[in-house]
Parts: C-alpha cells; sequence; structure tokens
C-alpha cells in the first residue's frame, strides 16, 4: 500500500483514532537508536580525552553564556 493510501484511510477515521494512529507514529520515531548512541558515547568519550590530553580547549560556561546574550540583541 502506498503512502498516498495510507493517508487516505487515515483520514476516513474518526479524529480520536486519528490522534492514536498519529500518536503512535511520533512515538515510532522518538525511539533511541542502539547505534546513534554509540556513537556519541565513543564521540563524547573521545572529546574528554582529547580535553584531558590538552589537545582541545573548553570555553568557560560565562563566556558561552556572553556569546548567546550578544547574538540575542
Amino acid at each position: 500500500m502506498s503512502t498516498k493510501e495510507l493517508l487516505d484511510q487515515a483520514m476516513k477515521l474518526k479524529p480520536e483514532e486519528r490522534f492514536v494512529l498519529l500518536e503512535g507514529l511520533i512515538k515510532s520515531l522518538d525511539e533511541p537508536d542502539k547505534e546513534l548512541d554509540e556513537i556519541w558515547a565513543e564521540e563524547a568519550e573521545n572529546r574528554l580525552r582529547a580535553y584531558r590530553e590538552g589537545k582541545l580547549h573548553g570555553i568557560p560556561m560565562e563566556e558561552i553564556f556572553n556569546l548567546e546574550k550578544s547574538v540575542d540583541c
């Protein structure tokens, strides 16, 4: 069944049923992705290691917030 056919069928549902369908679809997109989580964990470890080895420098929190304030103005 094509996406258009699915949408046509969904539009025939009662509003409450469409809401349940929509909620289920949104939840399916929000599920954790273990592979992506592993990639980010590895990246975080690499960044921490680089910081500790002096290869990466941090930015003080105050400086970051000052930058945000100047962008908003």
